[in-house]
């Protein structure tokens, strides 16, 4: 088959779309026909070379995918061939209670061999139904955002109607999800973004009120939107550049949850601020089955909906992941293998 890989971390160079052995299902393992797969921010990092992870090289990446079952293997219960499904990309124990708490939790795609290929051979338990009516493009770029965002919102930071919430970069990934949830949820909803057109998509999501962050401190935008107040939860997914604005936003007793830090991992932090206006700062990883399975469906049904700004064939992945390095536009990119275009 072939399959988007790297054989060595660095920049867009190193990406390489070409043969690839054939995978082996397992007795537990699903081969699925890859129909479209799309690209996150960890795809940049994974390329890049993330610390404390050794992978095996060559590397084939993609945490977000979606296809049709090929074959399965002979424990494998859940599924049959022709089957439409969609890649959940955390793998932990199952017997625990929350399994992205096992301490050998992982991601596929970031840790072990992704689905950025034209044949996936995938852990049943990592797998999702999709109904046969919805998108190849939705089914393959939604998993990954959506479960992360509904887990912030909704599991972790325990969101309740009526209250308030920030969303930073509000048109893109997490952003994007978090957008549509919090407005799902009832709340009232603050977003930033960088143009005119991410926050007309912002304010078409959800959004109550907008902001362009680099015309204006949003810290600042927000105590005076609130009357001083500040806001209930903030979304915080960039890290360094907006982390001290991000506590700032926050009203006494708030809570500002995170799953990751693209703009920079280790910021300043105001630690009078936290203790004395009683913050919580809250970590989120992925989510659990049953929470990948709640929002799903409601992405299925259309209630929720991933922006794509662009598909692209798997053969230029390099440009994929310039797209989303450099922030042109807004919105998932969508890669598909040469051979289903």
């Amino acid at each position: 088959m072939k399959a988007v890989q790297f054989a060595e971390h660095g920049d867009t160079d190193v990406i390489e779309y070409g043969e690839y052995p054939d995978p082996e299902i397992d007795r537990d393992e699903v081969l699925v026909d890859i129909k479209a797969a799309a690209l996150n921010h960890l795809d940049i990092w994974t390329r890049r070379g993330m610390p404390g992870i050794d992978l095996e090289m060559p590397h084939i990446p993609g945490s977000d995918g979606a296809g049709v079952v090929e074959d399965v293997g002979e424990d494998v219960t859940r599924f049959e061939e022709g089957d439409h499904v969609a890649l959940s990309a955390g793998v932990g124990d199952l017997r625990m209670d929350d399994p992205t708490l096992d301490p050998r939790f992982h991601i596929i795609g970031e840790h072990v061999t992704g689905v950025h290929s034209e044949y996936a051979a995938i852990p049943e338990d990592n797998l999702i139904p999709v109904p046969d009516h919805v998108d190849w493009a939705v089914a393959g770029s939604s998993s990954l955002v959506f479960q992360t965002a509904w887990r912030m919102l909704i599991e972790r930071a325990d969101l309740e109607a009526g209250e308030s919430v920030l969303v930073l970069g509000a048109s893109g990934g997490v952003g994007h999800a978090a957008l549509q949830i919090a407005d799902y949820a009832g709340a009232e909803v603050y977003a930033t973004g960088s143009t005119a057109e991410k926050l007309d998509y912002a304010e078409e999501h959800g959004a109550d009120h907008v902001c362009n962050y680099e015309e204006e401190d949003f810290a600042d935008w927000v105590l005076s939107e609130t009357d001083g107040r500040g806001v209930d939860v903030v979304v915080e997914h960039v890290g360094a550049p907006t982390w001290q604005n991000s506590l700032k936003s926050l009203t006494k007793g708030g809570r500002l949850v995170t799953c990751g830090g693209t703009g920079g991992g280790n910021p300043e932090t105001d630690i009078p601020r936290i203790f004395w206006n009683q913050l919580q700062i809250i970590g989120s990883t992925m989510a659990t089955p049953d929470q990948v399975d709640d929002v799903l469906e409601l992405v299925w049904d259309g209630t929720f909906e991933p922006a794509i700004r662009e598909e692209l064939p798997m053969s230029e992945t390099a440009r994929a992941h310039e797209i989303i390095e450099n922030r042109e536009g807004f919105g998932k990119v969508v890669v598909r293998p040469d051979s289903e275009l």
